[in-house]
Formats: C-alpha cells, structure tokens, sequence
C-alpha cells in the first residue's frame, strides 16, 4: 500500500470514527467542551477537554490555554457529563476544586 492509498484510508477510518462518535453523542478528541474563568481571574480558567472516546478532563489552567499555560488542577472522568457537572461545581457554584479535582489517595 503506498502513501496515498494510506492517506484514502486515514480518511475513510477518520470519516467512520466521526459518524460513530455522532451516533454515541461524543466529542472529538482534544475539543474543548467547556470552558469558564475561575475565581474571578482573567488568568484562570476550568476547561474541559474531550478524549474521543466519551470521557474527559476537567483542568483549571493559567496562562493562554491552549498555547502556553499551567495546569493547576487536572482530573479525568469517565463521562464529559460527569467532567462537565464537576467543571460548573469549581466555576459556577464555587466548589473547592482540591475537593473536586484532587486525585483521592
């Protein structure tokens, strides 16, 4: 198989994950599917990144997310909705995100 039957088949493949994850109402992997300021300061947001496959990381970050920032706080879930419920607790209801995101020892 040579590189452009390779890249016809990345394409297809690509075309094929995309319909499935519609059909399972999931987002692409890397979208951001939320996103707020934290804690009142331009600095600091709550994102939640998408990994494709239904789950997703909730991140507050510093800095000039995506390109140059800190994570502070980052924690998978096995759902965006669970990512996404837990990302409106720390941005909107002012939950403590050492609760919510801290990783249980």
């Amino acid at each position: 198989m040579n590189r452009d039957e390779k890249l016809a088949d990345l394409r297809n493949l690509e075309t094929k994950a995309a319909a499935i994850r519609k059909e399972l109402a999931i987002s692409p992997p890397g979208m951001v599917i939320f996103s707020a300021q934290w804690d009142g300061s331009d600095d600091e947001n709550v994102i939640v990144e998408a990994d494709g496959f239904g789950g997703a990381t909730t991140r507050i970050v510093a800095g000039n997310y995506p390109l140059d920032f800190i994570s502070k706080f980052d924690k998978f879930f096995t759902s965006e909705e669970e990512a996404m419920a837990a990302a409106e607790q720390v941005a909107f209801e002012g939950a403590s995100p050492y609760e919510i995101l801290a990783l249980p020892s």
